[in-house]
């Protein structure tokens, strides 16, 4: 025993000699790497400094920083790695938490849903209904396990909450989707043209991020052929997503015949295709697109009125739908107390054009919406191959907000536009209200991070706002103040620098 004793204590302390050999020898090349050495580097140059003539100088320059540089690429690099190493095992150790939390709650779910079922199962049997309380419970039930929707009054929306109980929608995105505004930019332009054949300018794409921004109804206008349809339906291919394009009937005449109604003699909800696809928006973390293909075949304010008015709300918290008066235990989990909460996920986009079968939309409309007209169709390019973009509705939405905080309208340009404010009132008895300067601070800021300028997201938001009230004005005996308006425009803001704007005024001035 005593000779393992020796034994042990021998190799344990030669050990940890190595142990402190290996230490101190890592911090000894370290410090004679970088200082005790680096007394030699300087009398080594000290040395032969003094022989160098102008090329031996360029040259000690050169190498000097190419060596500072090297240096330094060497240890960011390497805080490069550490950094993703931290940020990725953090977001391991939450995605592992909120497994473990979904799993347990799951659990504690299904425990209440047999208990309910055991509560029911026995009351029925008191009642003389079913006779054993197990028995009565499994009727309650599928073969499988799974709930028997057959007579849910909101059978579409409750298969579609056990479509996504199954599949979840879950969006990961990677270091390689955190694009910019700019990139989303042109990686669409890139994709449609690449990908779908269809061809879009930049401009046209940075206007509909910066109106996604601004409004969550988005009405494009435009002859036929122009993309109008294409464009939204492009977005949803884009992000993963497919477009839901509802096409609006002449008849429609109010909330029913979008969202559906409860038919008293069947005791169930008619639900249209339009109130399931927004529900199944509720259950993504995607962007997603709704078309209303010729939103002004029907009057607009009547059959959508309920969302124009909802959407005005500042608190999104108070954006609720009412679907029924008597709610149940079984209605669909995100219709709460007979109200759907509209998701912030979604944008409405309106296609419309403007002739005899269709109805003028009216100013109501056009200032709670962003109006983009598609009247000339972009030319070919030839775009590399583009995949779509993985992208979660609450990372764009704070590439949104970042834009919001970093680009600000300048004080100058808010002048120039209180001028202007000033001059149409006078002029043509028009007033900019408190809806347009909103969306003035949302659009413009967006516009800049996308690529664009202040003045040109001003011209846009000014002649879709402003100036399309225009057409309602007696032009005849207006044109020496059109005149004035285009004189305006140049003198304060520069030539060239509201072309929008001009250009929609000369059109006006042909017709006075």
């Amino acid at each position: 025993m005593a000779q393992f004793a020796e034994y042990y204590v021998n190799f344990l302390w030669t050990w940890l000699q190595n142990i402190w050999y290996f230490i101190k020898t890592f911090f000894y090349l370290f410090y004679k790497l970088f200082i005790e050495d680096a007394i030699d580097y300087c009398k080594n140059l000290g040395a032969h400094v003094g022989s160098f003539d102008v090329w031996g100088w360029i040259c000690l320059i050169i190498v000097s920083a190419a060596n500072i540089a090297f240096v330094f690429f060497i240890l960011y690099r390497l805080f490069q790695l550490l950094r993703r190493y931290i940020f990725f095992r953090a977001k391991e150790v939450d995605k592992d938490r909120l497994m473990e939390e979904v799993a347990r709650l799951k659990e504690q779910a299904d425990q209440l849903v047999k208990e309910k079922s055991k509560i029911f199962a026995l009351k029925l049997g008191q009642n003389g209904g079913f006779e054993g309380g197990e028995a009565a419970a499994e009727a309650t039930a599928g073969d499988d396990g799974e709930k028997d929707v057959t007579n849910n009054r909101f059978t579409k929306l409750v298969n579609l909450d056990e479509k996504y109980e199954r599949n979840p929608n879950v969006v990961y995105m990677t270091d390689e989707d955190m694009l910019t505004l700019p990139q989303i930019v042109t990686r669409f332009t890139n994709f449609a043209a690449s990908q779908l054949k269809l061809y879009y300018t930049e401009e046209t794409i940075r206007i509909f991020f910066s109106g996604m921004a601004t409004s969550k109804v988005i009405i494009l206008e435009g002859i036929s052929g122009t993309g109008k349809t294409s464009l939204p339906y492009a977005m949803g291919k884009f992000f993963n997503n497919g477009t839901s394009i509802i096409s609006v009937q002449p008849s429609w005449r109010d909330r029913a015949d979008l969202i559906g109604y409860f038919n008293e003699f069947t005791k169930k909800f008619n639900e249209t295709d339009f109130l399931a696809s927004l529900y199944e928006v509720s259950l993504r973390e995607d962007p997603n697109f709704m078309v209303l293909d010729e939103m002004n075949l029907a009057r607009i304010e009547y059959y959508f009125a309920d969302f124009l008015s909802i959407m005005e709300m500042p608190d999104v918290a108070e954006w609720k739908i009412d679907l029924i008066a008597a709610p149940r235990e079984d209605d669909p989990k995100n219709i709460a107390y007979g109200k759907f909460l509209v998701p912030q996920n979604i944008w409405f986009i309106g296609t419309a054009n403007n002739d005899d079968s269709t109805f003028t939309i009216t100013d109501k409309v056009y200032d709670r919406a962003v109006t983009l007209e598609l009247n000339n169709k972009a030319d070919y390019f030839d775009a590399p191959l583009t995949e779509s973009y993985n992208c979660s509705f609450s990372y764009l939405d704070s590439l949104f907000e970042r834009a919001h905080n970093e680009f600000k309208i300048s004080d100058e340009t808010y002048g120039l536009i209180k001028e202007l404010d000033a001059f149409i009132r006078e002029k043509f008895k028009i007033s900019f209200g408190n809806r347009i300067m909103k969306q003035l601070k949302l659009f413009v800021p967006v516009y800049m991070a996308c690529g664009g300028t202040e003045l040109g997201g001003v011209d846009f938001i000014i002649t879709s706002k402003i100036l399309r009230k225009f057409n309602a004005l007696n032009l005849p005996f207006l044109h020496k103040e059109l005149t004035e308006l285009i004189d305006f425009f140049n003198d304060k803001f520069g030539n060239d620098a509201m072309p929008y704007c001009v250009e929609y005024v000369k059109e006006l001035r042909k017709l006075s």
